[in-house]
């Protein structure tokens, strides 16, 4: 499978579905990892971690990570991120 993320939360929701395909939860993943729990909420959040804890979270979901180019990510798919968030519950 590969998918182009762009966005810290696309990355986290990408995570997070790995995880659960794997039939992992956070602490099990974590352990797996070995990293503390917070690193995974963190991860998958799309907040910031640490570029060592996230290989070692990938590593773990049995990812690696390739580099293409494709530029930023348009005005246009940033504002669409955005108005998802204004619209979630």
């Amino acid at each position: 499978m590969t998918d182009t993320i762009r966005l810290p939360d696309e990355l986290g929701n990408q995570l997070c579905e790995h995880r659960k395909a794997l039939k992992l939860n956070k602490s099990e993943l974590a352990k797996k990892a070995g990293k503390v729990r917070e690193v995974v909420y963190r991860l998958e959040a799309g907040e910031d971690s640490t570029v060592s804890s996230l290989m070692a979270v990938l590593g773990a979901l049995g990812l690696a990570i390739r580099l293409e180019r494709v530029g930023l990510p348009s005005a246009e798919e940033v504002a669409r991120r955005f108005q998802e968030d204004d619209d979630a519950p």
